[in-house]
């Protein structure tokens, strides 16, 4: 791994939890393997295309990083319900791409999660920026393309790394939220994961307290990261934030 450069972000208000104020570390690389982005992931560490970031909050340590045993997962009754609505669905892999398709939805998917749920207002992404975010990666990431008939209702960024997969990042048509997408995207990723027969899918950050970020936790039996340790321990929600302390 070639790092080229490194810093440590101003203090804002948090974009997860607005009452808490956030800070997160950055390091651009100029090259990583998979193997080398395995070790960071482990460490708490996630990437858009070649910027590797983790959150580094003097106060908060709400974020914790989730994986799931893919091997003793077995979907609830919600999860198989998803699977259900989206049988139309076809699943398209393939080497990320950008289109005006692409971008519309992405625009899409970030204007209703603002209105719905307070995510920061997000001005209209550009070919250049998605391009830097998803399809710019220093080593092979799949896309997911998700299409009801010919219309693209999501897309799904993935690493295979040696010892699991990683959803990077997931958007969808809101029109079609009550099929539950976002879920029906993680079945996929954990049923991808037990084909290749690695033990862990990695979904990125559980928040405790963010409403957009719950479902992850719902994915059991799995596993979140002890900041202070290092280690990683069976999910147990409770709250990080100021104050508080595990069980």
């Amino acid at each position: 791994m070639t790092s080229l450069y490194r810093f440590l972000s101003q203090p804002e208000s948090c974009s997860y939890l607005p009452a808490e104020t956030s800070r997160m570390r950055y390091e651009i690389v100029g090259d990583l393997t998979p193997v080398e982005y395995a070790e960071r992931m482990k460490a708490g560490w996630r990437r858009f295309g070649y910027s590797l970031f983790r959150p580094d909050c003097a106060t908060c340590r709400a974020c914790r990083s989730l994986r799931v045993d893919v091997v003793n997962f077995k979907p609830d009754r919600s999860q198989r319900r998803a699977d259900k609505a989206n049988r139309d669905v076809t699943v398209s892999v393939g080497p990320p791409t950008v289109s005006d398709e692409r971008i519309a939805l992405y625009d899409k998917f970030h204007a209703y999660q603002t209105a719905a749920i307070g995510w920061p207002a997000h001005a209209s992404e550009n070919p250049a920026s998605y391009a830097e975010s998803f399809v710019m990666n220093p080593f092979v990431t799949q896309e997911w393309c998700y299409s009801v008939g010919d219309r693209l209702v999501a897309v799904g960024y993935v690493d295979v790394l040696p010892d699991g997969v990683s959803a990077i990042y997931f958007f969808y048509d809101p029109d079609l939220r009550d099929r539950s997408l976002g879920t029906f995207n993680v079945l996929n990723v954990i049923r991808f994961a037990k084909a290749r027969a690695v033990p862990y899918a990695y979904l990125g950050y559980f928040v405790d307290g963010c409403r957009s970020l719950a479902y992850k936790a719902n994915f059991r039996p799995n596993e979140t990261l002890n900041h202070a340790t290092g280690e990683w321990t069976p999910f147990h929600a409770f709250d990080e934030r100021p104050g508080s302390s595990p069980p």
